[in-house]
């Protein structure tokens, strides 16, 4: 037998830019990250919930790109795509994006550039990673969950077979922009969808940003400006070193530490038909998980309830109904999510847990009971009889 075999690396450079008013006339921002010596055509995508937020946002679209039409000529008005977990759950939208990819000949090195939640960017970014085998995708992420976490990824993807993200790439963005100001359209329950995903990066990986959400945690709630900024950045930064840092960036391996809280999470969403945002089902995962670590003695009991009581604080509630749905099979449906955890990564199953504040671990086996337990204190815990 004859093997030939080469080693093959890659490198990429992962931008995140962070400004204001991105499609002002007096900011290069956008320009800057994208023109080069080359005429590169732009396509935009523009969530719908936004573009009814802000109906000048279209017109001001087509005015920045008119500004700079040598260099990024805009291909057609920016087209208005439904946005919102539903958009995963068909193969339509990335249908729609496609066809319009192919109608207006964007090729390889012309720009896709989405202005969404994170399940925009989601769908946006499968189709750029698939379209021509991957066009220059650029995200402009409009909540604080896709600024701080889910938009400065590499990963894309839409729901199958009742399975979240079951269909996907790991594609890394051109460039991501964060506009902090178009989160000024968002409601007070979609304002601190994205604090739950700082908590859990403190939780895994940084023990003084869990300290600095306790603290700011009032300014916080009351949606103080540079409270949020501050907490978007050092979360988007963690999320980041952790791609660039672990030697894992497209989960090769088993491990995920940054899905901490994920696994009953994705489940509990699907359960929900979607309808327990993703912010929210991850603060339940999260608590979830943080109970059970205490339980199987890995997290002391005062940490434990540290997290617990800091989720609360930030407005989420810690226990939904699907958490008791019963299968055909007499067990909780949620414990499904252990088996479509693992599948979805292959190998043994490997879950994040807390040894510490700031300190995750791996484990291997979960103990079904004790997540019935905790599921129950859960429960006990809001309320609920």
């Amino acid at each position: 037998m004859s093997v030939i075999q080469r080693s093959i690396q890659v490198g990429w450079q992962l931008r995140i830019f962070f400004t204001e008013d991105v499609f002002s006339a007096d900011n290069p921002s956008l320009r800057d990250a994208l023109a080069d010596a080359a005429s590169r055509k732009v396509l935009v995508l523009l969530e719908d919930s936004l573009s009814q937020a802000l109906p000048q946002s279209e017109r001001q679209i087509e005015n920045y790109f008119s500004a700079y039409v040598a260099q990024l000529p805009l291909v057609c008005p920016p087209i208005v795509i439904k946005g919102g977990e539903t958009s995963k759950n068909s193969p339509a939208t990335v249908t729609e994006i496609l066809s319009q990819i192919d109608r207006h000949h964007i090729d390889r090195h012309s720009y896709l550039i989405a202005i969404g939640g994170g399940a925009l960017l989601d769908v946006a970014g499968f189709a750029a990673a698939t379209a021509h085998r991957g066009i220059r995708h650029v995200r402009i992420p409009t909540t604080t969950l896709s600024q701080a976490d889910s938009g400065v990824g590499v990963k894309n993807g839409i729901n199958a077979f009742g399975k979240k993200n079951f269909i996907g790439t790991f594609a890394p963005p051109f460039a991501v922009v964060n506009d902090f100001n178009l989160l000024a359209t968002l409601k007070p329950r979609d304002k601190r969808a994205g604090y739950v995903e700082a908590v859990k990066v403190a939780c895994i990986r940084d023990a003084k940003l869990f300290d600095e959400i306790e603290r700011d945690a009032e300014k916080l709630i009351s949606f103080e400006p540079a409270a949020m900024k501050h907490l978007i950045l050092r979360c988007a930064e963690l999320h980041l070193d952790h791609i660039a840092t672990s030697g894992d960036p497209f989960e090769m391996g088993s491990a995920r530490p940054l899905d901490f809280g994920h696994w009953s999470a994705h489940k509990l969403e699907q359960l929900s038909n979607f309808m327990i945002p993703h912010g929210e089902a991850v603060a339940i995962g999260i608590a979830l998980d943080v109970i059970y670590s205490r339980n199987a003695d890995l997290l002391d009991a005062k940490s434990c309830e540290r997290i617990l009581r800091l989720l609360e604080r930030l407005g989420f509630v810690l226990f939904a109904n699907e958490m008791l749905k019963i299968g055909t099979d007499g067990k909780l449906q949620v414990l499904n999510g252990l088996d479509e955890f693992r599948e979805h990564l292959g190998g043994e199953l490997t879950v994040t847990l807390l040894k510490e504040i700031g300190r995750g671990m791996e484990v291997n086996e979960i103990n079904h009971a004790k997540i019935v337990e905790s599921i129950h204190e859960l429960r006990q815990r809001a309320g609920i009889k």
